[in-house]
């Protein structure tokens, strides 16, 4: 669970209490049960943080999202795509990037720098084999993203290409800018996106050209949902909340001191003047 204190209090000085305060969550957890119950607890400590301020308080939501739907006719169709494909291949001139990087943190660059499961293709089996020896054996859903809610409109299936990495010497931990760095050079990052599009679009002609292929996909679809949408073990969305239209952007303006500066604009926003 992320949180973010946002800045819109509004105080004017010291000794005026600012109007109001806002606190922002992620919220990722395993089960729909798990989030209520987390919830709960987050309503328990903001009634409790109004009532010793003499506040009142509320709760906006922005988004909500169900958890995956398995689909392993798709996973299984994308997997032999991304073989056809190839994993991703670092020529000549991404390893030298990446020697430089090593190089100028006072590390001897390697001959190949990059980690190898980059450039491999990992069976999904074995690589959920994997990635359950951290997980409790109960625990049936891992990590988060707003695709999980289009497996609940249409068969889907979610690629891993990995990004790029280095080796590191034992004992050594590369800072975080190595890899927001090897993202953004072209020679680096070019592999993963031409392997990754490559194998989506493989897998999309398949779909379009493989009926059985396609209609199995559909029907593992009714399944697992006991019956397609509404059936016995569909999910509803999770939408019983207002939708988050109402809030405000901040205005950028130009003050009467001719400094450029962002405020809070006051609602309606027709209301808010704002200087030429």
């Amino acid at each position: 669970m992320n949180e973010t204190i946002l800045n819109t209090g509004q105080a004017t000085a010291d000794n005026i209490p600012s109007q109001m305060s806002q606190i922002y969550y992620f919220l990722r957890v395993p089960t729909i049960e798990m989030a209520e119950q987390v919830l709960h607890v987050l309503d328990q400590n903001a009634e409790s943080a109004a009532r010793s301020a003499h506040c009142s308080w509320k709760r906006d939501w922005i988004t909500k999202s169900r958890m995956g739907l398995a689909n392993h006719t798709m996973a299984e169709l994308t997997y032999e795509n991304l073989k056809e494909v190839g994993a991703p291949k670092f020529n000549e001139e991404a390893i030298k990037v990446a020697q430089k990087i090593q190089k100028n943190l006072g590390l001897e660059p390697m001959k190949e720098p990059f980690l190898e499961e980059i450039e491999s293709v990992i069976h999904p089996q074995e690589a959920e084999a994997k990635l359950r020896t951290t997980l409790p054996s109960w625990q049936q859903h891992f990590t988060s993203d707003d695709y999980t809610e289009y497996c609940w409109h249409a068969p889907t299936v979610r690629l891993y290409v990995g990004r790029p990495a280095l080796k590191a010497p034992e004992g050594f931990h590369y800072p975080t800018w190595v890899m927001n760095t090897l993202g953004g050079i072209r020679e680096c990052i070019d592999p993963m996106i031409v392997s990754a599009s490559s194998t989506v679009g493989l897998t999309i002609i398949d779909l379009l050209t493989k009926k059985d292929v396609l209609e199995k996909a559909k029907q593992e679809f009714i399944e697992r949902t006991g019956g397609g949408i509404n059936g016995s073990k569909w999910i509803d969305p999770l939408c019983e909340y207002e939708p988050p239209i109402h809030f405000r952007w901040p205005e950028y303006i130009t003050t009467e001191r001719q400094k450029y500066e962002w405020v809070i604009p006051a609602s309606p926003r027709e209301n808010l003047l704002i200087p030429k």
